[in-house]
């Protein structure tokens, strides 16, 4: 069954190459980025596992803790870090999880029907921490992700996690932001001390809550 926004993102124990966790556990009151590869010693993951290494400071500076997945050995994942860590000009300092057996690509539906099951697994999960599913993204193995959207998407779900707000199109931290439509206007100036703009009866703005 597809993992759907707002489950409960499933729990497992699992080696990496930090070793043994209990997933939930691990991630205690963070948040996490669970991320799946399709295998070592690919071009565009080895990118992928430096530039998450390369944002390390940003990924802390949002109580968030980065976790990779793919389905080699241990022993393959000792030598491909250190190849990332040569060519990427990093220290990868997050766990890389041995899933040989498809455990966890199984059990977060990462294999795609129909195509290589290695191939596919690549899919992105947000965790809150609660525990429950915030966002997936499926990208194809010749596309690299781009990670400043995935902080730019944990911006916002952490931002509209604690305050009836939303984030518009191709918002950026530090933007205005869409007041919810559940607040009534004559609410806002209460709730919103900053100020805010009526666009329309449905579409009213202010600027973000959560910054001076």
């Amino acid at each position: 069954m597809a993992i759907r926004l707002g489950d409960t993102a499933p729990d497992f124990k699992a080696q990496t190459s930090m070793g043994e966790i209990n997933f939930h556990e691990w991630l205690g009151d963070s948040w996490g980025l669970l991320f799946s590869h399709p295998a070592d010693y690919t071009p565009v993951c080895t990118t992928e596992l430096g530039r998450t290494a390369a944002l390390s400071g940003e990924f802390q500076k949002r109580n968030v803790k980065p976790i990779a997945v793919s389905v080699d050995p241990m022993g393959s994942h000792e030598g491909w870090i250190k190849d990332i860590n040569e060519t990427q000009g990093v220290e990868v300092n997050f766990p890389l999880i041995a899933d040989e057996n498809r455990n966890v690509a199984e059990l977060y539906d990462m294999i795609h029907p129909n195509a290589s099951a290695k191939a596919t697994v690549r899919t992105v999960f947000v965790i809150g921490p609660d525990k429950k599913v915030k966002l997936t993204l499926t990208y194809p193995p010749s596309t690299g992700r781009n990670f400043l959207e995935i902080l730019r998407v944990i911006d916002s779900l952490q931002l509209t996690a604690d305050y009836s707000v939303a984030t518009p199109a191709d918002w950026k931290h530090g933007e205005d932001v869409v007041v919810s439509p559940s607040i009534p206007t004559e609410d806002i100036p209460g709730r919103f001390p900053k100020g805010h703009k009526i666009i329309k009866p449905y579409l009213r703005t202010t600027p973000q809550p959560n910054i001076d």
